[in-house]
């Protein structure tokens, strides 16, 4: 994936949360696309700004990352 497909993926999890939730989107993100996050060549925080959510995110995207390694997704 590009990181502008990252980017699109992110907006849409984003933009699409339930109520309440749209942090947790983020993680789950991280959590999703870990190891597209890994490899993309670019930085959590640019992948946020393109995702037009706010950069600040990119923690929570760089916490999801961490987390795949001990979560499976539903």
């Amino acid at each position: 994936m590009t990181k502008q497909d990252l980017a699109s993926e992110l907006k849409n999890m984003y933009e699409n949360a339930p109520k309440g939730d749209s942090t947790t989107m983020i993680r789950l993100f991280g959590v999703k696309y870990s190891e597209e996050l890994k490899s993309c060549n670019c930085s959590m925080s640019e992948i946020a700004e393109l995702a037009e959510i706010g950069i600040n995110y990119h923690a929570e995207i760089s916490k999801g990352i961490r987390l795949a390694k001990y979560v499976k997704i539903k």
